[in-house]
């Protein structure tokens, strides 16, 4: 019996995913095999020594300490594209009421009273303050083509925009779904001084907190609008309110509120709902169960963002999976401890990314614990765990 600790409330449409006869989940549980979590701030709390995998039921991975888990062996699920479609939805909506005015005109038509005719009259008189632009004609310039950036390109393009978009690391994958009307730009800089709208889809990391700061800001189109559906640190916070106040951006939407920003001109705020639809909710639980279940059950890796992806079909075999520092001589060390045990290797799958590597291997039989031990002990080796023998179906499971 599996047991997966959860923090938050997960859909059922993921829960559903793990059968009730292997899988005990529960809020509080003793030892669990796997953490299943949404936005729950994991910073600071003790992960038990038990924990093989965390899954989180969306995008974002601030809220777990991912350096951490890796040094320990342990991967990190994400459900890249399980929120896609609803964070697309909402980013074409707040073009639509930056162009349009539309909160603005919103509070306007709230606090009219009197009878038909009055409210008539200040309609006719008022309705010029909130004249707006339409989209179509006007150029999006689209940073980051991942799951989401790609969803608003397109759907830019089909409102009659034209797209631009840029992403040093796009895959082959997403620029067959890319529209053919999307072009490329030069690069970052390049995007935002051609644009009449700036739609930021970037993970928040090193290289990117802050990377929309006063310089880039200076090259904007005036009156450009700024929409901000990816994390609240890719902006120099401070530069966009001066951008603001200078004229040269004419609204900054925004999918994470701040105190700094509350109450300013131009500014529109929204409680973080980009992933926040009952069907995203659900795509983001199925998916990340699926993977928990397949790490846990057959020892493959999808969509970890600390770990190489590493799928190996489930045969006869005794299996395990290894977690180790990516250095020289590693395989060959525990090749050579599994055979000093006479245990004869069917199938191996090593990969790496970055720092860190996983290795799983078929046996011709079990792996007696002593061995397992020795095999902990090889310097540099993170995690080692005996898999199951009884495969689980949930690699052909959930698709986006």
């Amino acid at each position: 019996m599996y047991k997966i600790l959860t923090y938050n409330n997960i859909s059922v449409a993921g829960l559903e995913r793990l059968a009730r006869d292997r899988y005990e989940v529960a809020s509080e549980i003793q030892h669990p095999d796997a953490i299943l979590l949404r936005s729950f701030d994991l910073h600071g709390v003790a992960i038990p020594d038990s924990v093989r995998c965390i899954g989180r039921a969306g995008v974002g991975v601030n809220n777990i300490p991912v350096e951490e888990c890796s040094r320990r062996g342990i991967p990190v699920f994400n459900a890249p594209g399980g929120n896609a479609n609803a964070v697309k939805e909402l980013v074409i909506a707040g073009m639509l009421l930056a162009a349009r005015h539309i909160c603005e005109a919103w509070d306007f038509a709230r606090s009219l009273s009197g009878d038909d005719e009055t409210v008539s009259r200040a309609v006719e008189q008022g309705k010029k303050r909130f004249a707006g632009t339409e989209l179509a004609g006007k150029t999006l310039g689209v940073l980051g083509l991942g799951a989401v950036g790609v969803r608003v390109a397109n759907a830019a393009v089909s409102l009659g925009m034209n797209v631009i978009g840029f992403d040093p690391a796009l895959t082959v994958d997403r620029a067959w779904e890319l529209s053919a009307s999307v072009s490329r730009a030069a690069g970052i800089d390049d995007s935002i001084a051609r644009s009449d709208f700036i739609s930021l889809h970037l993970p928040l990391n090193g290289e990117t907190r802050h990377m929309i700061g006063a310089a880039r800001l200076e090259a904007a189109k005036k009156g450009a609008v700024l929409l901000n559906f990816s994390r609240a640190g890719i902006v120099d916070e401070p530069s966009v309110c001066a951008a603001l106040d200078e004229g040269r951006l004419s609204a900054y939407v925004s999918d994470f509120p701040t105190s700094g920003l509350m109450g300013r001109k131009g500014v529109l705020l929204l409680p973080h709902l980009g992933a926040s639809t009952a069907e995203a909710e659900d795509n983001c639980a199925a998916m990340v169960a699926d993977q928990i279940r397949d790490f846990l059950e057959n020892g493959n890796i999808r969509n970890s963002v600390n770990y190489p992806t590493v799928e190996m079909p489930r045969g006869e075999g005794h299996r395990i999976g290894v977690a180790n520092e990516n250095v020289p001589n590693r395989v060959s060390q525990i090749s050579a401890a599994l055979g000093e045990a006479n245990l004869n290797i069917l199938e191996l799958v090593n990969k790496s990314r970055g720092e860190y590597a996983y290795t799983l291997i078929d046996l011709n039989a079990e792996v007696p614990p002593t061995v397992m031990d020795r095999i902990r002990k090889i310097p540099g080796v993170l995690s080692v765990h005996s898999i199951s023998n009884h495969p689980s179906s949930a690699t052909a499971a959930f698709q986006d």
